[in-house]
């Protein structure tokens, strides 16, 4: 293999084939059928590992990286964080038991979302959840109903919004003022949440927590956002006397998706981080606190990649080009809902000149069902192979049945080995809940 595409886990060998964390892709989908997640298992432990380096080494033995499992959710994922010795975040009752059945341990287990239902506090309780990250105030209090019925005291963080727009798109921006997660520190909100949580009997008030979106490439807004939850950190401590042990200061690091995308480095954006944050502590004699980060498609993206089999190609002479697949947004609907770039290539012609003109479609009966627009590759033909780059984040998790069609299998790629994760729904399965 001679040459890399985007990131080092994709090359080109000397068959002129694409290959994958060492694997020939056109062997892979000839095996498994199409559409297929792959998932390269050596570049998902290479960035745990930079991060819980990287961590550990600027916060500490104690700082780990919580796995934001929205990103990509099975069980094997699981196994994985677990033997790297990592935490979780997790945001539904669906994850947890996902997690739970992979043996995860739920001491290191995190706990998010806005609108946990009773059910959920009930359920994430009865399982021995590490921590909830409390979203408001009715949440609040529900955990210290139900952790007295448990007689348990709770571990909570707060989850405060620090007022930051990171520039990123609008519905990947989660740090606002307005937000719809988590309390505003610039409202009052959040000083009064804190006030009623260390007022509480059955939870243990351990620290706070923040958010500020997803996809930033840029370092200064998590300086602002780490200068602006110490601030707050001191004025708890000054006002209330309680001093945070813990300060999470969510996720959100770029990733590279196309040629021209930047290309970050995880451990310097830390580092940087650390020093602000070992200033700062200094600087108003603050001990500084446990540190977690939660990282996602920072972990996970650019180990995906997602085949498919070209179908139909449409010429509309003087207007445009499809190129039609066996997916589309049941297996990737982020074209559709935010217009996301990818590198699209063809994977049984990786070496041909790409000068073909056209947009990927999908299967499904929607004009917007898209993976691409205007890209080119070489003429396809029906039958040949089509690789999707960079897809291990928010493809596999966001898949539906949508047209009733099967989500595909998921097969993780390690040491020149293959193993089937996430086998091929079924048509049985469609109809399994059906009466």
């Amino acid at each position: 293999m001679d040459r890399k595409i985007v990131h080092s886990n994709v090359t080109v060998g000397e068959n002129g084939h694409l290959f994958f964390a060492g694997a020939d892709t056109v062997l892979l989908a000839e095996k498994y059928g199409t559409p297929v997640f792959l998932l390269d298992n050596a570049r998902v432990r290479a960035r745990i590992r930079e991060y819980k380096e990287a961590m550990q080494m600027n916060f500490g033995e104690s700082s780990v990286p919580l796995f934001a499992s929205k990103s990509l959710s099975f069980k094997e994922i699981y196994r994985i964080m677990a033997e790297e010795g990592i935490g979780t975040d997790i945001v539904s009752s669906g994850e947890l038991f996902t997690a739970v059945s992979a043996g995860f341990p739920m001491e290191r287990a995190f706990f998010h979302g806005n609108n946990k239902t009773d059910f959920d506090i009930q359920y994430a309780i009865e399982n021995r959840i590490g921590y909830f990250i409390v979203d408001s105030m009715e949440e609040l209090l529900l955990i210290d109903e139900y952790a007295e019925k448990a007689g348990i005291r709770q571990k909570i963080l707060l989850r405060l919004t620090p007022g930051i727009d990171p520039h990123t798109h609008q519905k990947i921006s989660t740090g606002g003022v307005d937000s719809k997660f988590g309390s505003a520190i610039e409202t009052g909100l959040a000083e009064r949440i804190t006030k009623a949580a260390l007022s509480q009997t059955n939870i243990e008030l351990c620290g706070f927590h923040c958010h500020i979106g997803s996809q930033i490439f840029e370092i200064e807004p998590y300086i602002t956002a780490a200068e602006i939850m110490l601030s707050f950190i001191l004025k708890m401590k000054e006002k209330f006397g309680f001093t945070a042990k813990i300060l999470n200061l969510g996720g959100g690091f770029g990733v590279r998706y196309i040629e021209s995308d930047p290309e970050i480095s995880i451990t310097k954006n830390i580092n940087a981080i650390g020093a602000y944050i070992r200033k700062k502590c200094a600087e108003t004699a603050l001990d500084m606190p446990i540190i977690y980060m939660e990282p996602g498609r920072s972990i996970v993206a650019d180990a995906g990649m997602t085949l498919y089999t070209v179908g139909t190609v449409k010429e509309i002479e003087g207007f445009k080009n499809y190129v039609s697949i066996d997916g589309g947004m049941t297996d990737n609907p982020r074209y559709t809902l935010y217009q996301s770039a990818y590198t699209v290539l063809l994977a049984n012609k990786a070496n041909e000149k790409a000068d073909f003109s056209c947009t990927i479609g999908g299967r499904c009966c929607e004009s917007g069902d898209l993976i691409q627009e205007n890209v080119l590759i070489p003429k396809p033909e029906r039958g040949d192979i089509l690789a999707v780059l960079v897809t291990g984040a928010y493809n596999y998790s966001m898949a539906s049945n949508y047209n009733r069609v099967t989500k595909p299998p998921v097969v993780v790629l390690r040491n020149n080995t293959e193993k089937l994760a996430v086998r091929r729904e079924r048509f049985e399965d469609l109809v399994a809940c059906d009466i």
